[in-house]
This record gives C-alpha cells, structure tokens and sequence, in this order.
C-alpha cells in the first residue's frame, strides 16, 4: 500500500513540476487590509514588511503585473518631484518605491504607489535586478 501511494504522490508531484517551475522566483505581495508586504523569493517567504499604499480618495491598484521598469533614483514627475528611492515600477504609474515619510509606514498614506522603508526598498530592488525583471512578480490584493 505505501509503494502504491509513494508511486501515486511521485506523479503528481511529475505533473505538477511544469507548474511549480513557471512560477515567478521573486513575489512581492502587498495585503492592502493590513499594510503588509510578503516577499516571497525561490518559494520561500524572505520578508515581511509594513507598507503604505493609497490614503483616502486615492487608489492602489489590485492584481498581479510583472515588474515593468526600474529607476534607482526617481523622482515623481506627478508630485512635485517627490523622492521615489529604488523605484519598481509594474503598472503605468504605479510603483513599489522607498519613502522617506517612514513613520507614515503600516497605514495608508500614499497617492497610490506601494511605499516601503528605503532599507527594504534597496533589498527588493536587488533582488529584482538578480532575478531580471520579467521574474519579479508583484501582486496586490485587498
């Protein structure tokens, strides 16, 4: 009986290989309900962080994008050339980016962008770079 069940799990885990690989190796998920960010890195949770994401009357968008674009050192072109340290842009205008309103961090405050502490914004901005951005999945949920 166990043979038959060790044989059973080895080919679902066979069929589930294929799916398990095509997952992205580096995940960013940001829960707006309690201003937290998972990072997931090779599967494994590496870092749980607080966020702030949009203040009353903005919006963060929900969904799940590939990283788009990088910008070490941007600043907004929207809000007064606001600092937007290690920048990972994944939806238009829309970014996981350091800030240095720090103490604002664990409730929303934001125009709508995903802030994060700058240490933690350079960890993930790395990691970003390593894995290549087509590997770097951010996925923003309620």
């Amino acid at each position: 009986m166990n043979r038959i069940f060790a044989a059973a799990v080895g080919a679902a885990m066979l069929c589930l290989a294929p799916l398990m690989a095509a997952a992205a190796p580096l995940v960013a998920k940001v829960d707006v309900s309690t201003q937290t960010m998972t990072v997931i890195y090779n599967g494994q949770v590496a870092y749980r962080w607080p966020v702030s994401t949009a203040r009353p009357g903005k919006i963060t968008p929900t969904g799940q994008w590939n990283a788009q674009w990088l910008s070490k050192y941007h600043r907004s072109s929207i809000y007064n050339n606001a600092p937007m340290p290690f920048a990972i842009f994944f939806n238009g205008d829309y970014a996981i980016h350091g800030t240095d309103q720090i103490s604002r961090l664990g409730r929303p405050a934001s125009a709508g962008c995903v802030r994060l502490h700058p240490e933690h914004a350079a960890v993930l901005f790395e990691l970003t770079q390593q894995v290549g951005k087509a590997n770097m999945k951010v996925v923003i949920d309620n």
